[in-house]
C-alpha cells in the first residue's frame, strides 16, 4: 500500500494479494479495499459538489474528522451513517445494488 502523504493510493492498494485465497488476511484486506474505495467515492462526490469535509460534517451532525477518517479508509461506516451522509449531506438516495451469481437486486434508501 503505497502513501501520499497521509492518504493511500488506491489503485496500489494490495487487497490480499500475497495472501492465501480464503485465508482471513486476505479476507481482511479485502475488506479494507472495500472500506477505502468507498472513502474516495464519498470524498469524490463532496468535491464535486464543492463541500468541504467542514461543512459535510455540519449537514450530517458528525465531526470533521470524522468524515476525513472514512474518506481515508481509516474507519469503518455503519449503515445508518452512510444513509445520512447521502441524505442529509449529499440531498441524495443510497441505492445498493446486490449480485449474487444470476440475479441482481437493488435497493433503495
Amino acid at each position: 500500500m503505497a502513501k501520499q502523504g497521509n492518504n493511500t493510493k488506491f489503485d496500489e492498494y494490495p487487497e490480499g494479494k500475497n495472501s492465501a485465497k480464503g485465508s482471513p488476511s486476505r479476507n481482511n484486506s479485502k475488506q479494507k479495499a472495500e472500506i477505502l474505495r468507498l472513502g474516495i467515492m464519498l470524498e469524490r462526490i463532496r468535491k464535486s459538489r464543492k463541500m468541504t469535509q467542514q461543512q459535510l460534517a455540519q449537514n450530517c451532525g458528525t465531526t470533521k474528522s470524522y468524515i476525513s477518517r472514512i474518506e481515508n479508509g481509516n474507519s469503518e461506516i455503519r449503515l445508518t451513517t452512510l444513509i445520512r451522509l447521502i441524505n442529509k449531506g449529499f440531498g441524495g438516495q443510497l441505492a445498493l445494488t446486490v449480485k449474487l451469481k444470476n440475479k441482481i437486486s437493488t435497493f433503495k434508501f
